[in-house]
């Protein structure tokens, strides 16, 4: 093993030991890739309690491979394994992430813990690259800065140091086909718009790190006007406001503040309801409501705003 190699093996172990071991129990979101997989071999020597959790998208063989590649090394390590199936099969990137969160949201209940996940540096650069690619404001261009309950010990360790640890241990990993099908904006980002943009600007990257740090500042002082404000979930998933607490906003400021609410209850707000829910909670009555994109409603009553999802 030369220098660069047990550097890349020393510092992914001590980030990904470091990270974890605070948490009393960790489930580890493993694909069956290099970057998960490498992750799985790191962790085991945190102090946490450890599930994995492998989610298999229905997408092929490579992907039913994947998942029982997972499952076999954990049995090798003596650690439980939790598998997950997509109810249907999905078409799209997002149909796919929100099939396998909600899998590991469920896991990570049952066994009272956090999620981990094995996201890196590079998977940093291409979510804010997409993000303004698909003109997200400043809360979306904090990516994988965001404040969450999610642990990514690898944020700030680059692909090229997964495959070398990778290489030394060695692990053994499986390599998605679906990474190279252009038909997903990810991968064309990866492959071609930023090879080719950084090939003229070598900085490019590392200014979209920057911005997703300072988007990210920008989100924890709303964050914390929020927690300011005051919210209160409900066991029936709704989130309560009180009326008077948001009465000093301006609408422009209410449409900074109620993304931030709204993820306190799990629900990501588009530009179009944002700007909404902002009006209503000036100009709408007590007793009205409007209705938002995927089945979620805001009810204004006599001392609070309700933020829920509609009855069926």
């Amino acid at each position: 093993m030369d220098a660069a190699s047990r550097e890349a093996v020393r510092g992914i172990h001590n980030a990904v030991v470091r990270a974890l071991s605070p948490h009393d129990r960790v489930v580890l979101a493993v694909s069956g890739g290099a970057d998960s997989m490498v992750m799985l071999d790191a962790a085991r020597d945190a102090r946490s309690e450890l599930v994995v959790a492998t989610f298999d998208h229905g997408t092929g063989p490579a992907a039913k491979g994947a998942a029982d590649l997972v499952r076999r090394r954990c049995g090798e390590l003596g650690l439980r394994c939790v598998s997950g199936d997509a109810a249907r099969k999905g078409t799209t990137e997002e149909s796919w992430r929100r099939q396998r969160w909600d899998f590991l949201r469920r896991v990570a209940e049952g066994a009272g813990a956090v999620v981990a996940t094995a996201h890196t540096l590079d998977d940093q650069v291409e979510t804010v690259f997409m993000r303004i690619l698909r003109d997200a404001g400043p809360r979306g261009l904090a990516g994988l800065n965001a404040r969450t309950d999610v642990v990514r010990p690898m944020l700030g360790t680059r692909r090229a140091d997964v495959i070398a640890y990778a290489a030394a241990a060695p692990v053994e990993y499986v390599d998605d086909p679906s990474n190279v099908r252009r038909e997903h904006l990810r991968n064309r980002i990866r492959l071609d718009l930023l090879p080719a943009i950084s090939a003229a600007r070598p900085a490019f990257a590392g200014e979209l790190l920057d911005i997703a740090v300072r988007a990210a500042e920008w989100r924890e002082e709303v964050a914390a006007a929020v927690d300011h404000i005051g919210t209160k979930a409900h066991a029936d998933g709704s989130l309560y406001v009180a009326r008077r607490a948001l009465e000093p906003y301006d609408q422009r400021e209410l449409a900074i503040l109620w993304p931030e609410i709204a993820a306190r209850a799990r629900v990501t707000m588009d530009r179009r309801g944002t700007h909404r829910v902002a009006a209503f909670t000036i100009d709408g009555a007590t007793g009205s409501s409007i209705q938002l994109s995927g089945g979620i409603e805001v009810v204004r009553t006599r001392e609070h705003f309700v933020l829920r999802r509609r009855s069926a």
